[in-house]
């Protein structure tokens, strides 16, 4: 009797056994980063706006978990949730309707210091700067302000010489708050899901980051470009991957984060990857990607 063929496994599944980290991906040979060195001091911190127009291409995952990885490796880590949806503080297990300041009270009222709205998370080493709805008021309150697009800068200048890194999670919108944001940025780290529309998009704001440098931050640069929600097993992410790195080159990150099962469990669990599974490809990328900002942000001071 013959031995029987064995089944076609069919196209590898979407978890963490695929990690997209080929040497070659999406059209360009993967550098590995060094692993950084320990820092014999801290401060004054380099401050990173994570940002994109474009709503659901992982700027919230990507700031909680490229946060939670820069801890990992001894830098002193500031969240900013700036979003009034508050998904920053969602996926780090708080609560932010039950919060009674927030970065909405530190814009507004002249009397609130930005210690006394920050709060540590589970992380060693990385704090929270909380967010909530309130902060959807802020566009209004802040139009009539004097020096509007500053009022973050002068917010979180107080503790610049207490953190390492600032990472603030901008809203998906290109309006007031997230100009706040790229005016007080020394760097912008652009999160891109790998699909067509996404691509598209991206121009209008490397519009706006050099109308902001232009106008109010001249030092603003861009730390690099994030694909995420990469999925290996199809042709269209692997193109839109090579396209983005035709058009950006070396802007682009070889650290390429898949799409995985992973990241909303994450999100149920009110922990960054790092912690809830620190052996997966997830939180390996994430690794990746903090090492290559710290390289980036190095040679730019």
């Amino acid at each position: 009797m013959s031995t029987p063929r064995p089944m076609d496994p069919g196209p590898a599944p979407l978890d963490d056994d695929v990690d997209g980290h080929d040497d070659y991906i999406g059209g360009r040979h993967r550098q590995v980063a060094p692993e950084p060195a320990p820092l014999s001091f801290h401060g004054p911190a380099r401050v990173i706006a994570v940002a994109n127009q474009k709503g659901g291409v992982g700027k919230t995952t990507s700031t909680i978990n490229l946060g939670a990885t820069l801890a990992e490796y001894g830098r002193r880590v500031l969240l900013v949730d700036f979003d009034p949806q508050g998904a920053l503080s969602v996926g780090l297990g708080i609560q932010p309707h039950q919060l009674n300041r927030t970065v909405h009270n530190l814009l507004i009222e002249s009397g609130t210091k930005v210690d006394e709205v920050i709060i540590p998370t589970t992380v060693p080493g990385m704090d929270l700067l909380p967010s909530n709805i309130d902060l959807s008021a802020a566009e209004v309150q802040l139009v009539t302000e004097v020096g509007r697009e500053q009022a973050l800068g002068r917010a979180i200048r107080p503790v610049l010489p207490d953190y390492d890194m600032i990472l603030i999670d901008c809203q998906p919108s290109l309006g007031l708050l997230t100009i706040n944001a790229l005016a007080c940025a020394h760097s912008v780290l652009i999160p891109l899901e790998c699909e067509y529309f996404a691509l598209r998009g991206v121009a209008l704001l490397i519009d706006t980051i050099d109308k902001v440098r232009d106008r109010l931050n001249p030092d603003l640069a861009i730390n690099g470009i994030l694909a995420t929600m990469y999925d290996p097993r199809t042709v269209h992410t692997r193109d839109v991957r090579a396209r983005v790195l035709e058009a950006f080159g070396e802007l682009v990150f070889d650290a390429t984060i898949n799409r995985t099962v992973r990241f909303p469990e994450t999100t149920v669990a009110g922990e960054p990857i790092t912690k809830w599974a620190p052996s997966s490809a997830g939180a390996r990328a994430y690794r990746q990607l903090a090492r290559e900002v710290i390289l980036r942000e190095a040679a730019a001071r």
